[in-house]
């Protein structure tokens, strides 16, 4: 099948990289994976962060002018080789799709959305012009693919019929975490070294951006929650990078030298050395909507501790294969860790339920058959 792919929020090429570049990069490989030829649409960025009116006039207009080129140039293809489907990936009032929804329709095929958020009260506000925009778009869908089951309510209205919202669990390609070579022969002493850690302390890891609003707040969270802990014998490793990195740095400044390494961005392979060695994924995750850090963590076999989310409760299993605490609440999250801390084998039972529940419920081939089903009957005509 061959499929128009467009991410309104970041391009799949993005260079910075976030957790949004990461779920559509995941979206094209699970398309590829299946047999789909996929062609990245346009790379045009719809995103205004700031409730500018102007600005997301001028955005609009933009994507006007886009689609006009985009039309001529898949009408100067061979039939055969144009798209059968438009597929986006994340659409809401900040980042609205003022490309596949007119293509779709000028081309005569299907228009799908993975991952749509609708919040009614935006429609007043400063984003409403990409407010209207998104829900006109999440009406015209013949599919919606629900990542996030905070999202289903705002959506659910917009949909002609109840089961073109399809649930998707988030996914990840767990073989590159579950396989133990994909630490690449480093072992756990090997990264005491690097890192000047004691390979018999108990090592917690981070791993998120340091941007202003969720990230920023979570990892306040966790400086206080760890500060209650300065007594026990922990290292944690923050992997990550960003604006405000030299304010979240300030936050960890007071603890003893050694207890907390900065370890920056790192490359895919180092990230997962660190995960399958280390003994805890710690992350509050305030307001955070799915987590995939979590769910390769958890790939890995390393518990987490983290906030309670409905995204993040589809990942982390509470009491199974890490434990959910109240959003926020620093000296919950503390005793969290503090538990798991002092119950290694919980700790080492928990990781093993973690591994074989990402494995069976978050895969990436899984996530590509429920796709492929979709949108083969889409094609088909037989979709609802």
């Amino acid at each position: 099948m061959r499929i128009a792919f467009y991410a309104p929020m970041k391009s799949p090429h993005h260079p910075n990289q976030s957790g949004d570049r990461q779920i559509a990069r995941l979206f094209l490989q699970a398309l590829r994976a299946a047999g789909h030829r996929v062609d990245l649409a346009s790379r045009f960025r719809s995103r205004d962060g700031g409730g500018q009116r102007r600005r997301q006039e001028r955005i609009a207009h933009i994507g006007q002018r886009l689609v006009e080129r985009i039309l001529r140039r898949y009408r100067n293809q061979p039939a055969h080789c144009r798209p059968e489907i438009w597929f986006t990936y994340h659409v809401y009032h900040k980042a609205p799709d003022w490309l596949g929804p007119p293509v779709a329709k000028a081309l005569g095929i299907p228009y799908v959305i993975a991952e749509a958020s609708f919040a009614p009260k935006q429609a007043a506000g400063p984003w409403r012009t990409g407010h209207a925009a998104s829900r006109e778009a999440i009406a015209f869908a013949r599919a919606v693919f629900n990542l996030n089951p905070g999202d289903v309510a705002g959506v659910k209205p917009l949909v002609s019929d109840p089961r073109r919202l399809v649930a998707l669990q988030p996914f990840i390609d767990v073989a590159q975490f579950t396989d133990p070579s994909a630490a690449g022969g480093v072992s756990r002493r090997m990264l005491a070294e690097r890192y000047s850690l004691p390979v018999d302390e108990t090592w917690l890891i981070a791993v998120a951006m340091m941007r202003v609003g969720n990230k920023r707040d979570s990892y306040r969270v966790l400086s206080e929650a760890l500060t209650l802990l300065e007594a026990r014998p922990w290292r944690l490793i923050i992997v990550g990078d960003g604006p405000v990195r030299g304010e979240v740095e300030g936050m960890f400044a007071h603890f003893a030298p050694g207890r907390v390494s900065f370890a920056g961005m790192l490359a895919s392979d180092a990230v997962r050395a660190l995960l399958l060695h280390s003994d805890l994924f710690v992350w509050p995750g305030v307001r955070e909507p799915i987590g995939m850090a979590m769910l390769e963590a958890q790939a890995a076999g390393v518990p987490v501790v983290t906030g309670r989310n409905p995204g993040i409760a589809e990942i982390v299993r509470d009491g199974c294969s890490g434990r959910l605490v109240p959003r926020g609440d620093a000296r919950a999250f503390a005793s969290a860790v503090e538990g798991l801390m002092d119950a290694p084998l919980e700790r080492a039972a928990m990781g093993a339920r973690a591994r074989a529940g990402a494995a069976a419920r978050h895969d990436i081939a899984t996530a590509g058959a429920t796709l492929d089903s979709v949108l083969g009957a889409l094609v088909a005509g037989t979709w609802p």
